[in-house]
């Protein structure tokens, strides 16, 4: 009987416990496991990304980021064009093959854009500071953790919803229940629709005292279809 009853202590504290772990503390905790000494915010260095894609070239991105400075830069080599998108302190730079000088038919045809340079530097940014990122104003944290198992893996599952002004997509965030590492993120333009994609982090590396995923593998949420896989092939930091 006493056997019993430590069992059914044992039940009750598991469920107080899994009521307890609210959103902000499971994001909390995932921050603590990626980047225990805060150091995403001073972030300064370079990243090397390539991308594979079923039937596309594959694709060379070089990061140079300076997050207290607000600098960005990329550099992205494509079959035989390198573009440079640079912003600086609000300014926007626009390179081809290491010149200013663009016709306009051939910035329309590549998509060379300060718009399409905004974009990538919040993409960018966004991807890889996650968990962190997710304590940037305009993140709505659903306050209720949820379980479940994808991959034949249980996690514990973060939903984050974000102000208009800032996206419309919804996104779930899967952390391993034990060390609360990012395995999978997920978003949705309409979860009704089953739309959207998900990615399969995988290979943590040590950046900096960061703990970020050296490799992200794309699929659509409908059909599993694969989509990309980007690499981070190199990462250093000037902090």
């Amino acid at each position: 009987m006493r056997y019993f009853f430590l069992f059914i202590a044992l039940l009750l504290n598991i469920t107080v416990f899994g009521q307890e772990l609210s959103g902000k503390q499971l994001l909390k905790n995932a921050i603590a496991f990626h980047d225990p000494d805060g150091n995403w915010k001073s972030f300064r260095g370079k990243m090397l990304i390539e991308m594979e894609s079923p039937g596309n070239d594959s694709r060379s991105t070089t990061l140079e980021v300076n997050l207290p400075e607000n600098y960005f830069k990329s550099t992205v080599k494509k079959d035989n064009s390198t573009i440079e998108s640079e912003l600086k302190q609000g300014e926007c730079t626009l390179k081809l093959n290491g010149s200013t000088s663009i016709l306009p038919t051939i910035k329309d045809s590549l998509n060379i854009t300060c718009e399409r340079a905004k974009m990538m530097k919040n993409y960018y940014t966004y991807l890889y500071g996650l968990p962190m990122k997710l304590e940037d104003p305009g993140s709505i944290i659903d306050s209720k953790v949820t379980k479940k198992s994808f991959k034949g893996k249980e996690y514990v599952v973060l939903k984050v919803g974000y102000d208009k002004e800032v996206g419309s997509d919804t996104w779930y965030f899967y952390f391993d229940p034990k060390t609360y590492a990012m395995e999978v993120y997920q978003f949705y333009h309409d979860e009704s629709q089953n739309d959207g994609e998900y990615i399969l982090l995988s290979e943590m590396i040590s950046v900096n005292g960061m703990k970020i995923p050296k490799i992200r593998e794309w699929f659509y949420n409908k059909d599993d279809g694969y989509l990309a896989t980007d690499t981070l092939v190199k990462a250093n930091t000037t902090n």
